[in-house]
């Protein structure tokens, strides 16, 4: 059963300037249930901060951070998945361990 928690659109550069610089905890969309229950998670130690899984996908891939979804599966558990836009113009789509911060997935979107 996979299960979105966090939908956030990132206006491109600016807001992921705003984002590494000051973000501490995942920023919701979705609604205020979704948000208190993230910053349960982060709280709790479950997650990784927003701004430390950006800094990760941008050491693995360079480029513009499109969107971001925190979800969860039954075989993963939570996961960040960063979309990116590369420079070549390509999306790519990448899974991180939302605890660890180990990227574990590389993917055209």
């Amino acid at each position: 059963m996979n299960r979105t928690l966090l939908t956030a659109s990132v206006a491109i550069p600016l807001v992921l300037a705003a984002a590494v610089a000051s973000l501490s905890l995942p920023q919701a969309h979705a609604g205020d249930d979704d948000q208190i229950e993230a910053r349960a998670l982060l709280q709790r130690g479950e997650i990784l901060p927003l701004g430390r899984i950006l800094q990760i996908v941008q050491a693995r891939v360079p480029g513009d951070i499109i969107e971001v979804e925190l979800d969860r599966s039954d075989k993963h558990g939570w996961e960040y998945e960063v979309k990116v836009l590369a420079a070549s113009g390509r999306v790519l789509e990448v899974d991180v361990n939302a605890r660890t911060g180990e990227v574990r997935k590389i993917e055209d979107d």
